[in-house]
C-alpha cells in the first residue's frame, strides 16, 4: 500500500494512504515557502498540532471548522485553540490529548511524543503517526536532540522520519543527523529550513553529517510542493 508526503515548507507535511489523509503543522497563510493556500490542499480526516506557535498552528482552525477534520494536539493547546474558535466537537474528548496517549481517526493511530522546545500553551510535541497498512512516521515538531529518541525508535519502528535542520530554534543539520542515528527511520526527510532568514539554511550540512553517522538511512530531501511516494 502506498503511502504519499507531500511539503508545503517548513513543518506542514501532508500525508496519505488508501484514501485517508494527515495534515501536520498545517502553516500555510503567512508561510513565505508554502505553494498553495489550505483550501487547495486535501481535505484533511485528521489535523495535527505539534505545538502553540503560529508557525505550527497555522490554518488548524479554519481548515477544521471547514472540514470537519479532527485536530490532535495537547491539552492546553486545544482549550486555546477553543478559545480562537475551534469546535470542541474537533478535539480529542473535546480537550486533546497527551504525551504517551494515542488517538485513532479512519485507521490512523497517532500516538503522542516529548519534544524539548517552547509552547504558547500545553507543551511541545511530536507525533508517530501509523497510516492504514502499516507504514509509520515520526514527525518530531520542533525539538533540540535528546536521547529518548533512541527509545520511540525502538518502540515504533519507523519507516520515515521528519526531523528539523535549521538550526536557530531547533536541532542544527549535525544534531539531526544523530537523531537519525537514534531512531533509526529508512529514510528522513530534513524540514523546518529556509522559511525564515534565520534558518535560511539548505539540508547539504544534515545530508553529509547523515552520511557520516547514519550511513543505513536514506535522507529524501524535497522542495516546498513535492511529492514523494513509499
Amino acid at each position: 500500500m502506498n503511502v504519499s508526503v507531500t511539503w508545503y515548507g517548513h513543518s506542514n507535511f501532508q500525508i496519505s494512504c488508501d484514501g485517508v489523509f494527515v495534515l501536520i503543522d498545517p502553516f500555510f497563510t503567512h508561510n513565505p515557502s508554502a505553494p498553495v493556500t489550505w483550501n487547495a490542499a486535501a481535505k484533511p480526516d485528521l489535523v495535527l498540532v505539534t505545538h502553540d506557535h503560529g508557525d505550527h498552528v497555522g490554518d488548524a482552525v479554519d481548515i477544521c471548522k471547514a472540514t470537519g477534520a479532527l485536530c490532535g494536539c495537547v491539552v492546553g493547546t486545544g482549550e486555546r485553540l477553543v478559545k480562537a474558535g475551534l469546535p470542541e466537537s474537533c478535539l480529542p474528548a473535546g480537550m486533546g490529548f497527551n504525551i504517551g496517549g494515542s488517538i485513532e481517526v479512519q485507521g490512523i493511530r497517532v500516538t503522542m511524543t516529548q519534544a524539548f522546545h517552547s509552547s504558547e500553551s500545553g507543551v511541545p510535541t511530536g507525533f508517530v503517526v501509523t497510516m492504514p497498512g502499516g507504514f509509520t512516521v515520526y514527525h518530531a515538531g520542533d525539538t533540540g536532540l535528546f536521547s529518548s529518541m533512541e527509545l520511540i525508535g525502538s518502540l515504533y519502528p519507523l519507516d520515515l522520519a521528519l526531523l528539523p535542520v535549521g538550526g536557530f530554534f531547533t536541532m542544527d543539520g549535525l544534531q539531526a543527523a544523530h537523531a537519525a542515528r537514534l531512531l533509526r527511520p529508512k529514510a528522513v526527510i530534513p524540514m523546518h529550513w529556509g522559511t525564515f532568514p534565520v534558518i535560511a539554511s539548505d539540508p547539504s550540512s544534515f545530508e553529509e553529517h547523515l552520511a557520516s553517522v547514519a550511513p543505513g538511512v536514506r535522507c529524501v530531501s524535497m522542495k516546498p510542493g513535492d511529492t514523494v511516494t513509499f
